[in-house]
């Protein structure tokens, strides 16, 4: 019987705030082989690579290296025993050669400069790849980066490579590149846990696969025992917010358009973007990480300089530029709310008021700080924001009051069409709950909120989130993305997340690319 490379029993992984990110998970990959390691996110998978990473100590359980038991506590630890971690965002030094990071911090005998040239020439032989060795990495192109970080994986002697979403961020050419890599060395002994969301690479490129969902491994087995359809089954379980789960039915056909984009387009990936948006609609783009859900947001509301197409609020054309889109009408929340959505050394009273500051001061100039602090408090009442009070700082709360604070900013102003781009990201599920009636209010016209859209038959929602449970929460119509284009509308009482998962995945048939 073959001793596995690297085996994990029983492991458990509990953060000191009391959230638990594994129990009692497993996983075996022996060597030479392709493991995959797949889940929803929030499964587990970034805990696990990063216990055997080095990076997190589990809380409970055994980790075996060649049969031994072993401790990694630091990430150099596990890379001196031979397990290298390339993860999603590539960390190489971009004012550096190519050669220089391949060999950056590697201890041997190819430090002098000939010897280095000569194994990194071994190297490009192994995994059959060309590279100009004195070529700045700043100047690579994305595929060409994670190229270098798989030599400099190799350069260290790694015996097993994790790669974390390798092909997110790759065209497709790329993405063949690296697979015919990865079967190169696997072929050469060298193992790979290979974790991604795009099921179609899973299933074609490992031996096995392990599933993860909510921190427990749930099933494990050969690759070839499984199809897409069980794969999807086995990631999604069924025990997924039904109980928030409201089956939205469409709007009114004769609802009036808000939104209507044609012919967006941009180099950042978005492609021949078509759909139209009615009043009290929530619309979910629904997308695998990579596919451009959020350039298209970003290009909708005008913080892509570089796309065209048109974007009408209303029937009136949009320039193309933020404060264009917020005279039109339009929010943004953003998925980083740190550094995009708030001012973390302004008070809660402030960072509310900023997109509608000049309605709260005398003549439009001089700000009134006694109404800003009434709309800080409304907002703090209506939104159910726990804090000390309005003077409190954003960096004081909790991430779902932090985010509530974000949405608080557009609530009371003249929006009629609100993005929303991870609305529920690192919250926890009482705050989701919460944000996901907020959408629903945002939708109606704003509720008690009181927004602008309130007796005029609603405002227009479009959500970007990785989990498609929340979005079928939500929404009135789903628009699947993939690859910076529509690919499929599905109307959210009428589909599944089985359904999305796959057309996302590109199995099944695809809808029409203009969504009316």
């Amino acid at each position: 019987m073959v001793t596995p490379l690297l085996s994990l029993t029983g492991i458990g992984k509990e953060f000191p705030n009391g959230t638990v990110a594994l129990s009692d998970a497993r996983l075996t990959v022996q060597p030479g082989s392709v493991h995959g390691l797949v889940g929803a996110n929030g499964a587990g998978k970034s805990t696990m690579i990063k216990v055997i990473a080095g990076a997190h100590a589990p809380t409970s359980g055994v980790m075996r290296w060649k049969g031994e038991q072993v401790v990694w506590r630091t990430p150099g630890a596990a890379n001196r025993a031979g397990v290298a971690t390339i993860m999603q965002h590539v960390p190489l030094a971009p004012t550096l050669t190519v050669l220089e990071n391949v060999f950056l911090g590697t201890p041997g005998p190819w430090r002098l400069p000939r010897a280095r040239r000569a194994e990194f020439a071994r190297l490009l032989e192994r995994v059959g790849y060309a590279i100009d060795p004195d070529a700045e990495v700043a100047g690579l192109a994305i595929g060409e980066r994670q190229m270098v970080a798989i030599l400099q994986a190799l350069a260290t002697g790694a015996e097993l490579v994790v790669m974390d979403e390798p092909t997110a961020s790759l065209a497709e050419g790329e993405r063949q590149v690296v697979f015919d890599v990865v079967r190169r060395l696997s072929a050469q002994g060298t193992a790979f846990l290979y974790v991604s969301h795009f099921l179609d690479e899973v299933l074609s490129l490992t031996d096995r696969v392990t599933v993860l969902r909510d921190g427990t491994v749930v099933e494990e087995g050969a690759t070839g025992d499984y199809d897409e359809d069980r794969l999807v089954q086995v990631i999604v379980g069924r025990d997924l917010l039904e109980a928030e789960r409201r089956r939205a039915g469409p709007v009114p056909e004769d609802a009036p358009v808000l939104l209507s984009v044609r012919g967006l387009r941009s180099p950042s990936g978005v492609r021949d973007v078509a759909f139209e948006a009615r009043a009290g609609e929530v619309i979910g783009l629904a997308g695998l990480l990579g596919s451009g859900r959020s350039e298209i947001l970003h290009a909708v509301y005008g913080a892509d300089p570089r796309a065209t197409g048109e974007v009408l609020v209303e029937g009136r054309p949009v320039r193309r530029n933020p404060r264009a889109a917020v005279a039109a009408g339009m929010a943004l929340v953003p998925e980083d709310r740190g550094s995009q959505g708030l001012v973390g050394t302004f008070p809660i009273w402030k960072n509310i008021s900023l997109p509608d500051v000049a309605s709260l001061s005398s003549g439009r100039s001089l700000p009134r700080e006694p109404a800003e602090h009434e709309r800080a408090e409304r907002a703090i009442a209506d939104l159910g924001i726990v804090c000390p009070g309005p003077d409190a700082l954003p960096t004081e709360l909790s991430g779902g009051n932090a985010q509530k604070v974000v949405f608080g900013k557009w609530l009371y102003g003249g929006a009629r069409v609100f993005m929303l781009d991870e609305p529920t990201a690192g919250v926890d599920v009482g705050a989701k709950a919460d944000i996901l009636e907020l959408v629903r209010r945002f939708a109606a016209g704003g509720g008690s909120g009181g927004g602008s859209g309130s007796g005029s038959g609603g405002n227009v929602v479009l959500v970007v989130s990785s989990e498609f449970e929340e979005i079928l929460a939500v929404a009135t119509r789903v628009l699947v993305v993939r690859e910076g284009r529509i690919v499929a509308e599905r109307a959210a009482h009428e589909t599944s997340e089985e359904e999305l998962l796959m057309l996302a995945n590109g199995f099944g048939e695809g809808g029409a690319n203009h969504a009316a």
